[in-house]
């Protein structure tokens, strides 16, 4: 009994967990935008369930400001080191990265659509799901400069946040208990990010 009364003097109080959760969102975030293998939609999404069952004013915009500058500096540094690998004459690792994360097909489909419609391609990329490094590479192989990638870089990392902030407060709202919320919300993150693949896989050829 003892133990148990104790108990909830060992939970951290909400401020000591904010201090600790917003520097790790922002740093999970970075370094899923510049080491694509980190699923930062669900973090994005599982933050926002946080948020919706914390008492604390601005939680909901706090995440948003977090993974949106987090997701933006990502995206901006990722750039600028495949331009310079674009420059050098043995290449880079980062752009090699981006090269084996943008298939053929879906680069050339992601350079005839930059090609037609410009900023707003680079917007939605970052909204389809394994959009965002073929498109990324096509605006590198048509030399863009970074000012202009920032320009339109810039509202899709705000788009691409609220959308999976969104899926957060839903799956926050709909369960009572914090983790089943976070649960519910990384499932569907991932399975909204495997179904391209899938389905490309699986249609006839």
């Amino acid at each position: 009994m003892a133990a148990l009364a104790a108990a909830p003097a060992t939970v951290a109080p909400e401020s000591t967990q904010q201090a600790i959760g917003y520097p790790s969102l922002f740093l999970l975030v970075l370094i899923g935008a510049l080491v694509p293998v980190v699923p930062t939609g669900a973090l994005v999404s599982s933050a926002a369930v946080v948020a919706v069952h914390r008492t604390a004013p601005f939680s909901m915009a706090l995440v948003f400001l977090t993974a949106s500058l987090a997701a933006f500096l990502g995206d901006v540094a990722l750039y600028w080191l495949g331009r310079r690998g674009m420059r050098s004459k043995n290449g880079s690792r980062w752009l090699e990265a981006i090269r084996a994360r943008a298939p053929e097909d879906r680069l050339a489909q992601a350079q005839d659509k930059l090609a037609d419609h410009g900023v707003a391609v680079l917007v939605l990329s970052r909204l389809m799901p394994a959009g965002r490094l073929p498109v990324m590479l096509a605006c590198l192989l048509a030399e863009w400069p970074l000012r202009r990638f920032v320009r339109g870089n810039l509202p899709a990392c705000l788009a691409w946040t609220a959308t999976y902030q969104l899926i957060g407060v839903l799956g926050g709202s709909l369960f009572a208990e914090p983790w089943e919320g976070v649960l519910a919300a990384v499932l569907l993150t991932l399975l909204i990010s495997a179904a391209p693949s899938a389905w490309r896989r699986l249609r006839p050829r």
